[in-house]
């Protein structure tokens, strides 16, 4: 490889390097392998990648983008029973849908098939490999067991010329399958049973997909994988645990290719090393290509890009972003030792990203009619709405039309409510999001008794869902035009099995599948401005989780939404997932769990979108029932923040103990409530390692602009984990955020001067385009940036240089 190919670099920082980048930066250091850099994927193509194989393509890929070296694409197909084209291609386009490129190094174990069989010649006539005709138990026999060294083969000794003689033959067609293989002449006593005379090929009367049936004998990957990286002068090979035994056959077969400047030939330099790391096996999931295959093939899914399969194809049609699989490959890291990982943090990656990239929408899922009889006939009125929050710096909005028939979601209406229930009732007023504050008088049924609509006045008073007269409002919920929304489907997906890990599940992993994996809305109505948005915007439908048009189903006259990700993770609790006052429930939180009882779990109810279970409200003492008004009225806490922190006496007493005056109390609300439960796992708030005036100063740095809120997130969770001091995380971290204008001015400059097309859109009246710019500024102080001042300063730099 020429120098020109790969200028490896050390990586940009050493703090934090988990241990295969370590070993790396080690031998950067040191010079090994000519200070080259030079990784491989090496998938099979007998199946889709699934989200364990992302770890991998991030960690390989990841480490050759940060040492300025190489990655190589490579399929290892020695298995022609198995493998197929459509297995390759749809491998290579998830690769590049993931965001990595390989450039010119794509390389099939296919396209060494000679080299190979001309490796094994050589093993051969160096007396260290020979052909074995016992049949595949018999060789079991022969190795012997754990604790008893294995016995040598009656055709061990068979000579070099009869060996060549013999393998030539099974090259050229003259035996069945079965017959003989080759084995490595080892060490039949070694405690590492791999190198029990290890099995280099075998004998395959099947067509290759690539070679067709030039081949009849095929390696197998003990040998094959060493020698594709020793010819591709791969100098980290990193595979899983499993293949840590394998090591020493690795090891072996490299000292043993003959060396030099033409084929068969490896390079002279070249001495590629394995690591190996632990998976990370996600729950709720299988991903044995063998179970998968049993799902597609049998029918218990559409196919292998199904939006319940967390294969790439699937997670992608689902609407996954590359950019959330990335984060969660980061997040779960890299290790030694092998473990279940939750799927929460899937699910959080994916939610993080959206969250800041996702336009908010109203769809109402299961329509029910609103007439409002005091709203003008044939008026048609069109309300401004925002597309994101205050805290989200992108702007942009859209007009919502409003006329005298509406529809809201069924499940905001009760005939007959309890006391808790924040929604319509009759006789009771509800805002609507971004519109008007509305009355129930009416309730009209068909002849079954069904509710078909309701009958109500609006407020004119109260646009945009202010109330001149101070009067509270108690709840908020979403609604859609009757005549101008749009009717679509909307698929609400689940996880696929009920228990969090089906694999180890008594009977057969199919006796878990979840029935309400996929649940089909139809007749739902979503607002018309997505008419006019791409196909691949994904959304956040409000109260009700983020979605995104399926790419494969959906048409413009026949819209069909995929549900991405719920708001909040179901074993926060149903009240978490809430937003704008929708009406909080009791299932198990960090706040409302008793000491002892079982976690609920997402497979054991539902906790998201209409068909949440009906909230039950707690016992609350006199005393908590005060404290909670005076949260509301005094302290400007919202209505579910304060319901939920009164539940018990020790979730107020540390929210009343966190009133340092630090922190808004609304702010420490919110963080009790909806940051706090994510990483407390079965722990108490008696437990924590940290006091409440700590936590509350996490929210101050946050309030105070100091922090991001996803670095308040990181300082929490490690505060969660081992306690500490806020600040000092955060400096120890590098969490600070960057709030020195002239720093920010001179990035934003860079900014704007590299994207001169952009800049003169902006200027040109696409005003929504600021949120490009301030997105450019994040991701190069990897979101330490101030975002306030960053879209002040471009205001400013474009509208000046206008």
């Amino acid at each position: 490889m020429s120098e020109s190919e790969a200028r490896p670099r050390a990586f940009s920082s050493r703090e934090d390097l988990d241990f295969i980048r370590a070993i790396v930066a080690a031998d950067l250091e040191r010079g090994t392998h000519g200070g080259r850099v030079v990784t491989r994927f090496p998938p099979e193509p007998n199946g889709y990648l699934h989200i364990g194989h992302a770890s991998s393509v991030c960690l390989n890929f990841g480490i050759a983008q940060e040492t300025g070296g190489l990655c190589h694409l490579r399929f290892d197909d020695t298995n022609p029973e198995t493998e197929d084209i459509h297995f390759v291609e749809a491998i290579i386009d998830d690769v590049k849908w993931l965001g990595f490129d390989w450039g010119d190094h794509l390389y099939f174990a296919s396209d060494y098939f000679e080299r190979m069989y001309l490796f094994a010649e050589h093993l051969i006539s160096e007396g260290k490999a020979y052909v074995e005709s016992l049949d595949d138990e018999e060789i079991r026999q022969y190795r012997g067991t754990v604790t008893e060294p294995g016995r040598p083969s009656p055709y061990r000794d068979r000579s070099i010329e009869e060996n060549l003689d013999l393998f030539r033959r099974m090259r050229a067609g003259d035996f069945p399958d079965g017959a003989h293989v080759l084995r490595a002449k080892l060490d039949l006593a070694s405690p590492n049973m791999r190198m029990r005379d290890p099995v280099l090929y075998r004998i395959r009367h099947a067509r290759h997909y690539r070679t067709g049936d030039t081949w009849c004998i095929y390696p197998l990957y003990d040998f094959a994988h060493p020698i594709e990286d020793a010819i591709e002068s791969v100098t980290h090979s990193i595979c899983t645990l499993e293949f840590e035994n394998n090591r020493p056959v690795y090891d072996w077969i490299v000292e043993n290719l003959p060396r030099g400047d033409s084929p068969p030939a490896i390079p002279p330099d070249s001495r590629p090393r394995q690591y190996e790391f632990a998976r990370r096996n996600l729950e709720h999931t299988v991903t044995s290509k063998r179970k998968l295959l049993q799902l597609v093939e049998q029918g218990y899914v559409s196919g292998w890009d199904d939006p319940r399969m967390t294969t790439i194809a699937g997670l992608r049609r689902r609407g996954v972003t590359p950019e959330s699989i990335r984060a969660y490959a980061e997040l779960v890291g890299v290790g030694k030792m092998e473990n279940r990982t939750d799927i929460g943090k899937l699910e959080f990656a994916v939610r993080d990203d959206l969250n800041q990239r996702a336009p908010r929408v109203l769809c109402v899922l299961r329509p029910l009619r609103v007439v409002l009889t005091n709203y003008p006939e044939g008026q048609v009125e069109a309300l401004d709405a925002p597309y994101f929050p205050h805290d989200i710096p992108i702007e942009g909005s859209r007009k919502l039309p409003f006329s005298r028939i509406l529809y809201i979601d069924r499940d905001d209406f009760m005939e007959d409510p309890p006391a808790s229930f924040r929604r319509l009732a009759p006789g009771r007023e509800v805002r609507l999001r971004y519109g008007y504050v509305i009355r129930c008088h009416e309730v009209v049924r068909d002849d079954a008794g069904e509710i078909v609509e309701l009958r109500c006045t609006y407020d004119e008073e109260t646009r945009g869902g202010a109330t001149p007269d101070g009067r509270k409002i108690r709840g908020t919920i979403h609604w859609v035009d009757a005549a101008q929304s749009i009717a679509c489907q909307v698929r609400l997906y689940d996880r696929l099995f009920t228990v969090s890990e089906p694999n180890d599940a008594e009977g057969d992993f199919k006796d878990y599948l979840n029935p309400e994996s996929l649940v089909s809305v139809e007749g739902a109505r979503i607002e018309p401005s997505v008419l006019r948005d791409p196909a691949e915007t994904r959304y956040q439908f409000e109260r009700l989780g983020f979605f995104w048009r399926d790419p494969m189903d959906s048409r413009e006259d026949a819209l069909v939404f995929n549900r991405i990700v719920t708001l909040r993770d179901a074993r926060v609790g149903a009240a978490a997932q809430a937003t704008a006052d929708r009406a909080p429930a009791a299932p198990a939180t960090a706040t409302s769990r008793k000491r002892g009882e079982p976690k609920a779990r997402a497979e054991d109810r539902k906790t998201s979108g209409p068909d949440a279970a009906a909230p039950v409200e707690p016992p609350r003492s006199a005393a908590l029932q005060a404290r909670r008004q005076r949260y509301v009225a005094d302290l400007g806490v919202g209505d579910t923040e304060a319901e939920i922190i009164t539940r018990e006496q020790d979730s107020a007493d540390f929210f009343e103990a966190g009133l340092t005056g630090e922190a808004p109390p609304r702010a420490v609300a919110n963080w009790v409530v909806h940051e706090l439960p994510r990483d407390m796992g079965d722990r108490e708030l008696q437990d924590l390692p940290f006091d409440a005036p700590r936590f509350a100063r996490v929210v101050s740095l946050v309030d105070g602009g100091v922090i991001s809120g996803s670095a308040g997130r990181e300082v929490l969770t490690e505060m969660i984990a081992s306690g500490g001091d806020p600040d000092e995380i955060v400096e120890r971290l590098g969490l600070r955020q960057i709030s020195d204008t002239a720093t920010l001015e001179n990035l934003v400059a860079g900014v704007v001067e590299q994207n001169p097309a952009k800049a003169a859109e902006y200027r040109n009246g696409r005003s929504g385009l600021l949120g490009f710019f301030v997105g450019q500024v994040m991701r190069r102080t990897e979101g330490r940036a101030n975002p306030e001042i960053v879209k002040r300063l471009l205001e400013s730099h474009l509208e000046g240089d206008a």
